[in-house]
Formats: structure tokens, C-alpha cells, sequence
């Protein structure tokens, strides 16, 4: 793997690391709860980064996977270690599927069946990132706000 993919792994393997510290020691009633309206639990937020992040690094490998992303919205009653382990196979398909490009690759363009519409592989991989990195910080705040909300004792 190129020097830029294994920059791009270990920064999502950093993200990935952030929102497993986030889930530790989270008891079961805190994945599933929503701190205010328009917001998402922890475990939608996980379910739609790791949907998210297969999709787009999928789009650039030219082999995205089946997604119900409305569905991804609606996720409840997952355990702990289910949402770690989504994040551990997220990880791994991000890192044997980079293996596949080379730096050449990042200007050619795939299809979204998603958006019916042509990306470049950089601009899929950019968004995979970018995309992750908010809700990580989503993820963050949201395990803040729960923390906040127990007493102090």
C-alpha cells in the first residue's frame, strides 16, 4: 500500500480508536438514547458511520456493498460488542480494500448507485473520511451529554 493509503488507514484507525474510547463502559440503556430532538443515539450514529464508510470506500474500489441507509436510522438494541465488532469489520474492509489502488487511481471515476451519479475515487475516499470524522465527533458528544446527565458520584 502507498504511503497515502496508509496515511488514510491510520487516520481512520485513529477515528475508529476514538469511537471505541467512546463506548467503553457505555451500559446498555446509553447506546440507544437520543439526548434531544433531530439527534441520533450512539448506536445509529455507529450503524450510519460504518454504512457510511463501507458505502464510499466500496464506491472506490468499484465494488460498493447493498445499503438500506433509511434503515440505518432506525437501528435499536444493539449490544456493546455488536457495535464494536462493526467497527473492527469496518476497519478491516477499509484496509484490504486500499490495498487494491494505487495512487493512479485516485482521478478515476466510479458510479454511486446510491446518487446515480460519478465520483472520482479521491473524492469518495475525502468523503469517507470527512464523513467518519463528524460523526466520530457526534459520537463524542453524545457519550459526553450522557456522562452529564448521571449524577456525579
Amino acid at each position: 500500500m502507498s504511503i497515502f493509503y496508509n496515511d488514510l488507514m491510520d487516520r481512520l484507525s485513529e477515528l475508529h480508536a476514538e469511537i471505541e474510547k467512546s463506548l467503553d463502559g457505555l451500559p446498555s440503556d446509553a447506546l440507544d438514547w437520543v439526548p434531544g430532538p433531530e439527534m441520533n443515539s450512539i448506536t445509529v450514529l455507529v450503524t450510519h458511520l460504518t454504512g457510511a464508510e463501507q458505502y464510499w470506500i466500496g464506491v472506490a474500489v468499484n465494488e460498493p456493498p447493498e445499503r438500506d441507509r433509511a434503515i440505518e436510522f432506525l437501528t435499536k438494541g444493539l449490544g456493546l460488542e455488536e457495535l464494536k465488532a462493526r467497527v473492527v469489520s469496518t476497519e478491516d474492509f477499509a484496509r484490504q480494500a486500499l490495498t487494491s489502488l494505487s495512487i493512479k487511481d485516485l482521478e478515476t471515476l466510479r458510479h454511486s448507485p446510491r446518487n446515480d451519479k460519478t465520483f472520482s475515487v479521491g473524492w469518495c475516499l475525502a468523503h469517507a473520511l470527512e464523513h467518519s470524522a463528524i460523526h466520530t465527533g457526534h459520537i463524542q458528544l453524545t457519550r459526553q451529554l450522557w456522562d452529564l446527565r448521571k449524577p456525579v458520584s
